[in-house]
């Protein structure tokens, strides 16, 4: 019997019958712009029709090419294009999957100089001001949503979702915010709601009864002069008229200051409003963000916040969730953590989306070439020196290919600094890969030997064929005169020591692991529980408050009057930075704003351009040469504390004197940052390597 009878029960749609209530929602992965796009995404996507999902959504179709950017604009307009959509039909149908095609206008949003929209107003993130669409224009764009549709259906999906969310074109008619129109496009919420009403009313006259529709709408714009509630239930209600099969409900447009899917948010954060517009719909209606177990699920289903869980990362860092779900194995799972580094930030930059916690996301035809299991006769004796996440990644990747793998790790338990970050106020998740990796160790038959220290002569005298040196870094200790003094700490002495730290701080390094202890220095209470058990998140309703969501729905976007609530903070600290600019400039794009966000809520105190002279009895003596500075002015920050977070050297000790042949790996490696997405991957293609 399963553990999640609600999940896995079938949704009964009249014209088909969906097997399970779990949907993979539409993220875009960059697949189908690459060269043999549609071949690699037919099998990512067939991997999760396989590993059980009920109904797939693909990442965003454009009905034409000025609707989307340019550097990833992939549209369905002409029948010469349905071919290669039938590739990816086909790989889901032969998996027994059902799988829609989103349509997606971008709108404003679209990188693109041609973009158009309901009125000429730019995107606070985009360099692009729209054009202003004609009435014929609006009636054309309507058509392309239809024809987009008619070829979908054509190409054998299963049905098509609308994108109404987010603050893509048809979110752009229905929020005052971005219709300034005055014909019978905008002024009143009936003209404003036309557009979607018609473009869903034109797609089901065209496909017929037996095509589902989904529309997604948005319920929370999370803007300024955003829609209210109030109009969102008039829209929702006009769009079941008019046909649509099952609603989807979106949270945040993509310019809104308040994280939505970042690991900082609280599991089921928005399925409170998902809950109220379910009371008065008739069709089915889908949750999502930050969704990542079936245990969640399971409870979103049983509150009745929600008839579907939609989850989209999740299913790109184990395309088996439903499976394993399924039979009981959610122990099993590589839970999605919500980092957005290997995914979203990718596609950003202009690159593929794959996955921290599994490298091998969108490189699923690669993946299957490399797959060799060996037999007893050609598996390699293989030992690995580090638990962290270099070493875990190798070693259990080469396990599961037939290799005998030892790993060793001097500490008492797995994850390396992985049991540093988990630490960390919203990076919880950590715990869920280390028990992912523990589980791992345990099928996959690695031979894990704690608390054991090795040398270069115990590994030469074993009989290894190989040795995997994942010995990870040493923090950069700071070259000035006074950083012998006991009030001079590493970050290790923080976060893995527990030494003490007075009330005034001053954090020299403003990367990643700058950002992670001012995190944990606010949140003092951590210092004394037990990093064995996971904590419990932020509640949901703290975490409304804090970011300034209207939860009693009234306000336009669903802000509260003043925006983000400011904290109150036992510490006072500083956050320094030799470079000039941002702080925090390199921290990821869709994550790093939240995190300066935070500590400056908090009241923490960033500065920059400064040059680190001495640390004596009156505190640290500074230089700042910012750029707005006419000339270098010397100060003295006069704090209790000051904490080293001023970069890493690898470990490599254990290369001296080792005759067996041997690989670097992860920090070992190279010790830019404390870079988990690259020590994983590393250690996934050097197992797939031998």
């Amino acid at each position: 019997m399963s553990s999640y009878p609600l999940l896995f029960q079938p949704l009964d749609l009249g014209f088909t019958q969906l097997k399970n209530r779990v949907i993979m929602g539409s993220m875009h992965t960059g697949l189908e712009e690459a060269e043999k796009g549609f071949e690699r995404a037919a099998a990512y996507y067939g991997a999760r029709a396989r590993g059980g999902v009920g109904l797939i959504v693909t990442g965003g179709i454009m009905p034409n090419p000025e609707s989307g950017s340019l550097h990833m604009t992939h549209s369905l307009e002409t029948p010469e294009m349905e071919a290669n959509h039938r590739l990816i039909t086909d790989a889901v149908h032969k998996e027994g999957g059902k799988i829609c095609m989103q349509i997606l206008h971008e709108g404003r949003y679209a990188f693109n100089p041609k973009c158009v929209a309901p009125s000429p107003i730019a995107a606070p993130i985009s360099p692009y001001t729209p054009e202003e669409l004609t009435h014929e224009g609006v009636l054309g764009e309507i058509n392309n949503f239809i024809k987009a549709a008619a070829f979908a259906k054509r190409a054998g999906y299963d049905g098509v979702e609308v994108m109404g969310s987010e603050g893509y074109f048809i979110n752009e008619f229905l929020a005052p915010r971005t219709n300034h129109r005055t014909d019978q496009w905008g002024g009143s919420l009936e003209n404003r709601m036309r557009l979607p009403v018609s473009v869903v009313e034109g797609i089901r006259e065209n496909v017929g009864e037996d095509f589902i529709i989904i529309y997604r709408l948005s319920m929370l714009d999370l803007v300024e002069d955003g829609s209210p509630f109030s109009e969102v239930l008039v829209v929702g209600a006009a769009i079941e008229k008019a046909g649509a099969n099952i609603i989807n409900t979106g949270i945040g447009w993509h310019e809104a200051r308040i994280p939505t899917i970042a690991t900082s948010v609280p599991r089921s954060a928005f399925t409170w409003v998902s809950a109220k517009f379910k009371a008065q719909a008739n069709i089915p209606v889908i949750t999502s963000n930050r969704i990542n177990s079936p245990e969640e699920a399971e409870r979103v289903l049983k509150r009745g916040d929600a008839d579907m869980i939609s989850m989209a990362r999740p299913f790109l860092a184990d395309p088996e969730f439903v499976n394993k779900a399924s039979e009981n194995r959610a122990d099993e799972i590589n839970t999605c953590i919500g980092c957005n580094q290997a995914c979203l930030d990718h596609l950003f930059e202009g690159k593929e989306a794959s996955c921290l916690v599994n490298p091998w996301a969108c490189r699923e035809t690669e993946h299957i070439k490399t797959l060799t299991i060996h037999d007893a006769s050609s598996a390699l004796k293989i030992a690995v020196i580090g638990a962290g996440p270099a070493g875990l990644s190798f070693a259990t990747e080469a396990a599961s290919r037939g290799h005998k793998v030892s790993l060793f790790d001097a500490a008492d338990k797995i994850g390396g600094q992985f049991n540093i970050a988990k630490q960390i106020p919203g990076k919880e998740e950590f715990y869920e890969t280390l028990r992912y990796y523990n589980r791992q160790i345990e099928l996959t038959g690695v031979e894990l030997h704690l608390n054991t220290r090795v040398d270069s002569e115990q590994l030469n005298q074993a009989g290894f064929d190989h040795v995997v040196l994942a010995t990870g870094v040493v923090p950069r200790t700071l070259n000035i005169a006074g950083n012998d003094r006991p009030n001079v700490l590493s970050y290790l002495d923080v976060l893995r020591d527990k030494k003490p730290v007075g009330k005034r701080v001053a954090i020299i390094g403003a990367g990643g692991i700058g950002f992670d202890v001012a995190e944990y220095l606010l949140h003092d209470n951590n210092a004394s529980r037990s990093v064995d058990v996971a904590p419990e998140q932020q509640s949901v309703e703290d975490f409304t408050a804090s970011w300034g969501i209207d939860r009693e729905l009234v306000q336009p976007g669903s802000l509260m009057g003043k925006g983000k609530v400011q904290l109150s903070a036992d510490r006072e600290l500083f956050l320094l930075q030799r470079k000039v600019g941002k702080v925090g400039a390199d921290l990821g794009k869709t994550t790093g704003w939240i995190h300066r966000s935070e500590l400056l809520r908090h009241g923490v105190k960033m500065m920059n351009g400064l040059e680190y002279l001495s640390i004596d009895d009156e505190g640290l003596h500074l230089r700042n040469s910012a750029a707005d500075s006419e000339a270098s002015t010397d100060s003295v920050l006069a704090v209790d504390t000051i904490v080293i977070c001023a970069g890493q050297e690898p470990l490599q000790e254990l290369t001296e004197g080792l005759s067996v042949p041997y690989t670097l790996i992860g920090g070992a490696n190279i010790a830019a940052g404390l870079d988990a997405k690259r020590a994983i991957k590393q250690g996934a293609e050097l197992a797939a390597s031998l």
